[in-house]
């Protein structure tokens, strides 16, 4: 998959299929799109494509706006590329590109510039200053710029239309399996084996510490079963999202902890991926260290026990 940031040093030798949007989480609504745009470059002779940003366009609105991503833009990348996506245009949201109205965003962009000759998009995409672009302006203009345009159906995940938003309020509130299923895989947090204060060592349950990015969304705080990856080696393990209020009640930030299950290696500096496979219950203040050590013991039984 080609990565073009700079649309004035793109040049086509092949015109596009093309969608556009953030593609956070690259869920099942968008693999819809992606599949059907592959199907459509195929079959008219033209190259896939996707025009999306980074950063969000909210943090250049708003710099103070603490947008959660679902995916790095790594794992964005990484996905999209799986999915058989050959073009992926990278466009920092900037003033110019804020102030292009929907007509302009059209002809400027999509015609000009990236010579798009079909388009497809999802079934509420709004585009362009004010969010003045929608599928009825593409359609006015379709025939003038010389290209297709297409609008796809929401993809449905019980009832409800599958988004982002959803799949993130899913996450928040620890509702991992529904997250999964709209996703179309397990959700992944990926991050660097740091030094912690070695609480988890004290008791008998280590703990790999991670230095997950600061953009990427951190499902409920709690404890969850999680599926661990380390240079392409899966181990079971126990993902922890918390303040550790039993052992530090003066601790107000917010770590994450992953114990894996027979392993004992030094896995410091090292980048690992836990992948999230269900939620095991609230972070809780225990009594006492004893009653968190039993409870991590029965966490450690229904991890050991599960079906991955």
């Amino acid at each position: 998959m080609k990565i073009i940031s700079d649309f004035n040093n793109y040049h086509a030798n092949t015109p596009l299929a093309l969608s556009l949007g953030m593609f956070d989480g690259v869920h099942l609504g968008h693999r819809s799109i992606i599949n059907t745009l592959n199907e459509i470059a195929e079959k008219e002779n033209l190259e896939s494509a996707i025009l999306s940003f980074w950063p969000h366009p909210r943090k250049f609105l708003n710099p103070d706006d603490d947008v959660k991503m679902l995916t790095t833009l790594d794992e964005k990348i990484e996905l999209l590329a799986k999915s058989g996506i050959r073009n992926l245009f990278l466009k920092t949201f900037d003033e110019e590109f804020r102030n292009l109205t929907g007509i302009e965003f059209c002809k400027q962009i999509l015609a000009d510039k990236l010579h798009v000759k079909h388009l497809i998009i999802g079934y509420d995409h709004t585009f362009g200053k004010n969010k003045s672009g929608n599928y009825e302006l593409l359609q006015s203009l379709s025939s003038e710029l010389g290209f297709k345009v297409n609008q796809l159906e929401a993809v449905e995940f019980d009832n409800l239309n599958i988004s982002s938003t959803k799949i993130r309020h899913a996450l928040w509130e620890g509702r991992i399996a529904d997250a999964n299923k709209m996703l179309g895989y397990h959700y992944p947090l990926t991050g660097k084996v740091v030094h912690g204060r070695n609480l988890g060592k004290k008791i008998g349950y280590p703990t790999a510490n991670l230095d997950v990015p600061a953009d990427k969304l951190l499902p409920k705080s709690g404890a969850y079963i999680v599926e661990v990856w380390i240079e392409n080696t899966f181990y079971k393990g126990m993902l922890s999202i918390g303040t550790n209020p039993t052992i530090d009640n003066s601790n107000k930030t917010l770590s994450t902890e992953v114990y894996i299950l027979d392993f004992d290696e030094d896995i410091y500096d090292q980048a690992i991926t836990a992948k999230f496979r269900e939620f095991l219950h609230d972070e809780i203040k225990f009594e006492s260290v004893e009653k968190l050590i039993q409870r991590l013991d029965q966490d450690k039984k229904l991890t050991g026990e599960f079906q991955f």
